[in-house]
Parts: structure tokens; C-alpha cells; sequence
């Protein structure tokens, strides 16, 4: 650690995230919850969020009496611009983090696999999209 001229420890800055990164987490993060409770709702269990691996992380992953689900979860504005946010690249990132969770958890590898959708938006309820995408992005 680099030393002032008092020789004392000089502390690494800490960057302070911009307001709009802060808000875009707590929204994700929130968005996230209403997509948990909503399933719950619907009889899927929740067996982790926010499974982060070096190649990408999966907001949510359920099951669903045999078939292990990976969700991603987008809150926007409206609806429609949730849904364009899941881009090719995001798909694959998510279905290589699928692979990382499989390899992790032997014991689902016998389950069906799906990647599902779950768009958030103000004054709408969630729109699961059932097999959104697959593995290939």
C-alpha cells in the first residue's frame, strides 16, 4: 500500500456507482422478486437467483414438476421494450451459465431444460414467455 507524505496508509478510492446504475440494480432486483413470487404462484420452485458464473449469470432458476427452468427477467417500461432487451448475446451468456449450473448440480441432469422470459413492467402483470429462446441464443 502506497504511503502519503505523513507516513500513513493510503486508502484505495472507492468509486461511488452513478445514481442511474443504483436505481437500474434495485429495479432488476425488485423486478426479480415480483418474478419469484409470480412463479411461486404458478407452482414452480425457486432454486437460485442471481447464479452468477465467469461467463454470465441467470437471474432465476426454478423448477417445474421435471423440467428445470433458467429465467431471465426484465423490468422496463413497457412491456414490448422489456422484451427486446433479451438480446442473442444475452442468450448465449445465459446458456452457457446453464451448462455451468448443470455441471454443478448433476442431480437436475436428468430434468427437461427450458430458458423462459419474465417481462416486469409499471401497471402490468408479469408475461412469462414459456421457452423464449434455446440453448443455440
Amino acid at each position: 500500500m502506497a504511503k502519503n507524505d505523513d507516513a500513513t496508509p493510503l486508502r484505495p478510492k472507492l468509486r461511488t456507482p452513478a445514481p442511474q446504475r443504483v436505481a437500474a440494480f434495485q429495479t432488476g432486483i425488485s423486478a426479480e422478486s415480483k418474478a419469484c413470487v409470480y412463479l411461486i404462484a404458478k407452482g414452480y420452485r425457486i432454486l437460485a437467483r442471481r447464479f452468477r458464473t465467469p461467463h454470465g449469470e441467470i437471474d432465476v432458476v426454478a423448477r417445474h414438476r421435471n423440467c428445470l427452468v433458467f429465467l431471465e427477467v426484465k423490468a422496463r417500461g413497457e412491456l414490448d421494450d422489456a422484451a427486446y432487451a433479451v438480446t442473442p448475446r444475452q442468450q448465449q451468456r445465459i446458456a452457457t451459465a446453464a451448462q455451468v449450473w448443470l455441471m454443478t448440480h448433476p442431480d437436475h441432469a436428468n430434468l427437461d431444460c427450458r430458458f423462459d422470459v419474465i417481462l416486469i413492467a409499471p401497471k402490468h402483470l408479469p408475461r412469462h414467455l414459456k421457452a423464449a429462446f434455446d440453448a443455440g441464443g
